[in-house]
Order: C-alpha cells, then sequence, then structure tokens
C-alpha cells in the first residue's frame, strides 16, 4: 500500500514527528523548518523500501557540534525501521542561490560508518566546517516547492527559491546518466527514475518513482510495459517470481535513452 503524508501509517507520523522534536532540541533557536520531500511527500511511500527524505533550514551556518549532535541522533534513529536522507541548509545559502549548491549537513546511510567513525574516533574528518555542495539539491528543492510538505515553520513559499530550470535538469540528468549504466544492478531505483525523467522532459511533470511507472505502462510502447510492471511490483514490495529476462531492462534504458537525447536536443 503506498502512502502520502496525509495518509501514512501512524508510526510513520510518529517516526517523523519524534524527529522533528529531537531535531529541534539540537537546532534550538536557530531552526527554521522542517519540509518533506520525496515520496512520503509525493505518495509514493512504501515502508519496506522507501526513504525519509527531509530538508531542514536554519537561520545561520550550522556549528561543527550541532553536526555532531545531529549526526548522532540520525545515527540512532535512521533505519528504525526508517532510512532517513536529510540536507541542512542556511537561509543565506537559499537567498544566494548557486548551484551546486553549499550546505551545511547531509546524513544518509551511505555516511553512516564515516560518522561513526569520527564520533568514535573523536575526529572531524567528515565532521567538521568545510564548505560543501550538493548538485542533487536543485532537485529536492524544486520537489519540495512543487510537491513538498512543511510539517513545522515558515511556509515553504517564504523559505525555499524558485530553482532555474537548467539547474534542476543538470541534477536530474547527472542521476539519469548513473542509471543508465546501473539499470543491471539496480533495476527498480534506476528503470523508474529513468522514467521520471523522461516523463519531466516530455511534459514538465514532477513525479514519484510511482507516479512515473503508472506513466509509463500508459506512454512506452506496448512491447515494454511488461517489463515496467514487473519493476512497479518490485518497487510495491510485492512478490514476483518473474525475473528479468536477459535484454529486457537494456530495452526499455534504450527507449527512454533515444527519447530523453531527442528532448534535450530540440
Amino acid at each position: 500500500m503506498m502512502n502520502s503524508w496525509e495518509s501514512c501509517a501512524i508510526d510513520v507520523k510518529d517516526f517523523v514527528m519524534n524527529l522533528l522534536c529531537e531535531t529541534k532540541e539540537v537546532l534550538k533557536e536557530d531552526f527554521v523548518g522542517f519540509y518533506l520531500h520525496g515520496s512520503l511527500a509525493m505518495g509514493g511511500f512504501h515502508p519496506k523500501n522507501s526513504d525519509i527524505d527531509i530538508l531542514i533550514v536554519t537561520i545561520t551556518p550550522m556549528a561543527v557540534q550541532a553536526k555532531r549532535e545531529l549526526a548522532q541522533l540520525l545515527l540512532k534513529r535512521s533505519n528504525k525501521p526508517f532510512p532517513i536522507e536529510m540536507s541542512c541548509l542556511n537561509v543565506k545559502q537559499l537567498k544566494n542561490w548557486v548551484h551546486p549548491s553549499p550546505f551545511d549537513f547531509h546524513y544518509s546511510e551511505y555516511w553512516r560508518e564515516r560518522y561513526e567513525a569520527d564520533l568514535d574516533m573523536g575526529t572531524n574528518q567528515y565532521l567538521n566546517d568545510h564548505l560543501k555542495t550538493d548538485a542533487d539539491l536543485a532537485a529536492h528543492i524544486t520537489i519540495t516547492t512543487e510537491r513538498g510538505i512543511c510539517v513545522e515553520g515558515a511556509p515553504i513559499v517564504e523559505v525555499f527559491p524558485a530553482i532555474p530550470h537548467a539547474h534542476y535538469v543538470a541534477a536530474i540528468m547527472s542521476d539519469f546518466e548513473a542509471c543508465l549504466v546501473d539499470i543491471e544492478k539496480d533495476p527498480v531505483y534506476c528503470t523508474l527514475n529513468l522514467l521520471r525523467v523522461l516523463w519531466y522532459l516530455q511534459e514538465g511533470v514532477i513525479s514519484s518513482k510511482q507516479e512515473a511507472g503508472q506513466w509509463g505502462l500508459r506512454s512506452l510502447p506496448k512491447g515494454m510495459t511488461a517489463t515496467i510492471q514487473k519493476v512497479i511490483d518490485r518497487y510495491s514490495g510485492e512478490e514476483s517470481s518473474d525475473d528479468f529476462e536477459q535484454g529486457e531492462l537494456l530495452a526499455v534504458r534504450d527507449d527512454i535513452a533515444s527519447s530523453v537525447k531527442r528532448l534535450l536536443n530540440k
């Protein structure tokens, strides 16, 4: 069963609200807002395989001690039971938008071992005050302004800038190129992501992976619908004995890549 923030199960909502309270305890008076983007905001959240995607905005740049405390919190909360992906930016970074955007702090499970090492050893190799940038923030903020949820704090329209179209396209195309290579290693994420890039370039629709899969069933050649249905079923957590046949994912990839290339060259 797919969920949005409005319809999600109580354990999902409690998880988010507890994380909000604990985050505010770290940030104190520097807190501006706590915002959801991604599948939980757009109605494609699945408890078994979806991240909870969060943007945090602060008044001033985060101090290293606050980063360490937030890392400790996320190491404790993420994957119990839902993985968290969080980025923190300050008001000045948003007001003076550049691409790729600077940010103060980021957490995903990719960083778990590195943050654990910094905290255990008292080092600051990763938890420090060095300037870092992330091209993906152009996509995260665009999704937030279009379809995000303000859980608490200042309204989205007052906090986040309008991201230039070229910056958003650059962000999604970086991930698109990686998915062209990795589709057989990660068929669910990559196929659905390729589809939502195509849908955006073709019709300007910002979609969840689930929505993009359904659009692909309606829009791609009929010979590819069986492959897309397998991908959707796996994303939805449905048991399936249907393995991908040799070459079928590559056929979908090549068709989408050809269409995207044509749209970009218009």
